[in-house]
């Protein structure tokens, strides 16, 4: 076994498969484990097998102690009680954790932060290159037009996603508050619905649709007097997320323990 060792956290899901292909994929690391939940009927499958490629005799598990003293890193695009679970062992193995997990609260996002004190921590909305230059672009243009354009953030996924707005749709909010110098909790307006009144001036606003097989698809839209402008990025294949997973895995490797995101990973911050 060669490379740096990596375990995928909720291997029998879409996601966990196609990061085991982007682990077979590169050259610089290998798979080294593999999780699914207490009780998943894939418990004691090949991993490698299960995602469709040759049996590697790495086995899916759910014996997570054990396994965390293997690893150098976790991927994990879980939810948010099994992250705030890995990133706790992570910790204490002092291993990277890369988190693609959404939907997380406050207390759950401070247990992050309390963990990245001991463990290489990258945690992204989007591990995508398309979507982190789309966030640059944002936090750009929303400093450039100021308050005279409004700014709205329209975003589709597939009809299973159970988190809403995206967590890339809240990373886009996040750079184009910063852009403009503003907290996106105090300014975010996320739904809408009888008599509303005009637009407050200087809000971000959000639009949540959900159906069919949508991978992901996010707009920022930029509204003035006259004009329109329109920054999109359409995901049609999740193995852009995986490979941008592998490649924040392989650069915190030689990260001192912290909380990063994909603008480190790719020099944009």
């Amino acid at each position: 076994m060669s490379g740096m060792k990596i375990g995928v956290m909720g291997a029998a899901g879409r996601m966990g498969q196609a990061l085991i292909h982007a682990i077979n994929n590169s050259n610089s690391c290998t798979l080294a484990g593999a999780t699914e939940q207490s009780g998943s009927p894939a418990i004691g499958q090949d991993a490698s097998a299960l995602a469709g490629l040759e049996a590697t005799g790495i086995s899916i598990t759910d014996n997570l102690p054990e396994l965390f003293t293997k690893l150098d890193a976790i991927l994990d695009f879980t939810g948010p009680a099994a992250t705030i679970e890995f990133a706790e062992l992570a910790a204490q193995a002092r291993i990277v954790h890369v988190i693609g997990t959404t939907g997380f609260n406050i207390e759950q996002e401070q247990k992050i932060k309390a963990a990245a004190r001991h463990a290489t921590i990258i945690k992204a909305g989007n591990m995508s290159l398309g979507v982190n230059l789309l966030a640059a672009l944002t936090e750009k243009v929303a400093k450039a037009l100021g308050e005279d354009f409004d700014i709205e953030i329209v975003e589709m996924h597939h009809r299973h996603k159970v988190d809403a707005p995206s967590g890339t749709a809240l990373m886009l909010g996040e750079a184009a508050a910063s852009g403009r110098e503003i907290n996106l909790s105090d300014r975010a307006i996320r739904t809408r619905d009888g008599h509303t009144g005009p637009r407050p001036d200087g809000d971000i606003g959000f639009a949540t649709l959900r159906g069919g097989s949508v991978v992901g698809d996010h707009t920022v839209i930029f509204a003035g007097h006259g004009e329109r402008i329109e920054l999109t990025h359409r995901a049609d294949d999740r193995t852009i997320f995986a490979g941008g997973a592998v490649k924040a895995a392989l650069w915190g490797k030689d990260q001192t323990p912290g909380l990063y995101n994909m603008r480190d990973v790719l020099g944009l911050a």
